[in-house]
């Protein structure tokens, strides 16, 4: 009896592999679905907060926001400072507020107030962390901002944006994935009733800026790229910018997968190309 060589062996997994990309090339330039780009603009200059900003998720989110006319005034609540917050506030448009506590946000009461929206982007990688740990951070700490900002909010419409992740689910093996579950439903159970709509948004891969990015980062989003499961921060910065001008079209509890992500900020960028042209 004959038995194939081994390099036929290690051939087929690799074809198969081959095969199911390309099919999933094909099958997301075929979904194509536009979000109509937004007429209504916003009356007046928004001022939002971010957490996290100086992650990778929170660079791109920052970065979004500062080239955005639309935004006024970029409250920072940071650990420790970075090259694009220093600059930000260097321009006039961004103030930074160092803050530790993040079970406590006594101190930064009158920041908070005056934000139409928050985009926190606070959390860490779950390799050699303990689930308490995992959970206060991913939990704890969100719930305990949303839960003061609610009180303190001097707006009768704000709205919560919380990077969680895609594959969730309560029923995982993974810790991660049941902590970010049960993160997006304490948050919705928190703004249920009230001022405030919370939105989860959960990217698959996502590609730091182009100035922070290194080569092995840039890779593995050119790999997922082309199968719809890699954003770039700064896309999550522009749908996150996009959902907050579309108010009420979003409800508390509603979330947007990397799909969705990458449409809203394809719409967000059609908005501000169709503002600079000439009338």
């Amino acid at each position: 009896m004959k038995f194939p060589r081994l390099r036929t062996i290690l051939l087929v997994p690799v074809v198969l592999f081959a095969l199911v990309y390309v099919a999933g090339v094909i099958t997301l330039a075929r979904h194509n679905d536009p979000v109509a780009v937004l007429e209504a603009l916003p009356t007046q200059s928004a001022t939002i907060a971010i957490f996290g900003a100086s992650g990778t998720a929170g660079d791109g989110i920052l970065k979004a926001a500062m080239a955005d006319s639309d935004i006024g005034k970029i409250h920072v609540i940071t650990r420790r400072p970075t090259p694009r917050i220093e600059a930000g506030v260097a321009s006039g448009k961004v103030q930074m507020t160092l803050h530790m506590d993040y079970l406590n946000y006594s101190e930064v009461h009158e920041q908070i107030a005056q934000a139409d929206a928050v985009y926190w982007a606070i959390g860490i990688s779950s390799v050699g962390i303990d689930e308490e740990t995992y959970g206060m951070i991913h939990v704890d700490f969100p719930r305990q901002f949303v839960e003061e900002w609610i009180d303190v909010s001097e707006k009768t419409d704000i709205s919560f944006h919380y990077i969680s992740s895609s594959d969730i689910s309560e029923d995982s093996r993974a810790m991660w994935a049941r902590e970010k579950v049960r993160a997006e439903k304490t948050l919705f159970a928190t703004a249920e009733g009230t001022n405030l709509r919370v939105i989860a948004y959960r990217p698959d891969y996502i590609g730091p800026t182009n100035e922070e990015a290194h080569i092995g980062q840039d890779l593995l989003y050119w790999f997922f790229k082309p199968v719809g499961a890699a954003v770039r921060a700064t896309q999550i910065g522009q749908a996150m910018i996009e959902v907050t001008a579309r108010g009420p079209q979003f409800e508390n509890g509603d979330y947007l997968g990397t799909w969705n992500i990458t449409r809203y900020s394809h719409a967000y960028e059609e908005r501000q190309e169709s503002a600079e042209l000439p009338e």
